[in-house]
């Protein structure tokens, strides 16, 4: 199967839209599905999700980021409740293929990479808090599959040094990204996409966490490669990433404003262009030059003989100076639309 999220070796009509799933299946095998299915029916090219093993990523004394969960003790705890099996993970994939959708997601430990390795996946994602994380980092790289880094909590040295791992790599795609959930408008960092794609001569796009539209469809403007979003079922779902969570019916408003956008962005036309695009408009909303009152053969048209009115398929406004001092050839009833077949011109 090709891959959709493929921006090297496929043409492509907008921005790639990539739907995290993130945690928001709650440890539920059967809500991580539906989420595939509502993922493409909403027009996205790609689900991702995030890989946990607790046992290999974090310490018991792990710390809660927000404490949201009334049924976990500890943070530990939470993410040993989010893990699915080896055979678990590759249902996901296979499902996310068979509705057309690429399947990423990101491991937080080498364990889940070897896992991810075997079950499948098309693109590798390093969430923000592992770029530090080099030794899973030249794993995945080992692999040669596509690679989405985010630099959602990272400073330049730290990106540099993970952008030197995959220097090699030629699908590498790095993300701009705040984390804060939601982020505020002025929080987001559009500008930090230019300064990704000068730096890195990469692709580059946003890792959105606004809960909102707005961020993407600007990052389409601004030619970004690849728009991330969270999603959810509901706004009154549950969980820590709901508030910067798109709807489906969101996402759909995306996938088709990112297109649009980026379909008018390199579509670039002329004046002249507008001028005569073949449609009649022009002529239809434009004015010509009509009689006001009876004008008998040979009478000389002065400007008070003529006005403009709708439409402007006979003489323009352009042509009045050819117009004026003109004899007329034949008799013309009033409201009559000139042409120059009705007219000696002067010096004719």
């Amino acid at each position: 199967m090709e891959s959709r999220t493929d921006i090297e070796t496929r043409g492509h009509d907008r921005p790639i839209v990539v739907a995290e799933v993130g945690q928001a299946h709650d440890g539920s095998l059967g809500t991580a599905h539906a989420y595939i299915d509502a993922i493409a029916r909403a027009g996205a090219d790609a689900v991702k999700f995030q890989t946990h093993i607790a046992d290999a990523e974090s310490h018991p004394s792990e710390p809660w980021r927000v404490k949201f969960s009334q049924q976990d003790e500890s943070r530990f705890d939470y993410w040993k409740r989010m893990e699915f099996s080896a055979s678990q993970w590759r249902g996901l994939y296979d499902h996310a293929h068979e509705v057309g959708l690429d399947f990423i997601s990101s491991p937080f430990s080498i364990d889940a990479v070897e896992m991810l390795m075997d079950t499948g996946i098309d693109r590798w994602k390093i969430a923000s808090g592992e770029v530090g994380h080099v030794p899973m980092l030249e794993r995945i790289a080992s692999d040669h599959r596509p690679v989405i880094l985010s630099s959602g909590m990272s400073t330049y040295e730290e990106l540099d040094r993970a952008v030197d791992v995959f220097e090699t790599e030629r699908h590498l795609t790095v993300l701009q990204c705040t984390s804060a959930y939601p982020t505020a408008p002025d929080q987001i960092g559009l500008n930090v996409l230019s300064e990704l794609r000068s730096r890195y001569g990469r692709h580059v796009g946003l890792s959105d966490h606004s809960g909102t539209i707005f961020a993407g469809l600007a990052a389409a403007t601004l030619g970004a490669e690849m728009i991330e979003v969270h999603v959810t079922m509901s706004d009154s779902c549950f969980g820590p990433d709901v508030p910067a969570s798109l709807t489906f019916d969101a996402l759909s408003d995306l996938c088709v404003g990112a297109e649009f956008i980026h379909t008018a962005v390199n579509s670039p036309i002329t004046k002249t262009e507008i001028g005569s695009d073949g449609t009649g408009m022009r002529a239809l909303f434009t004015r010509s030059l009509v009689t006001t009152r009876i004008i008998k053969a040979g009478e000389v048209l002065d400007e008070a003989d003529v006005t403009l009115k709708k439409p402007g398929s006979g003489i323009t406004y352009e042509s009045l100076d050819r117009v004026i001092g003109s004899k007329a050839r034949t008799d013309l009833d009033a409201n009559h639309m000139l042409t120059f077949d009705d007219l000696n011109e002067v010096g004719a």
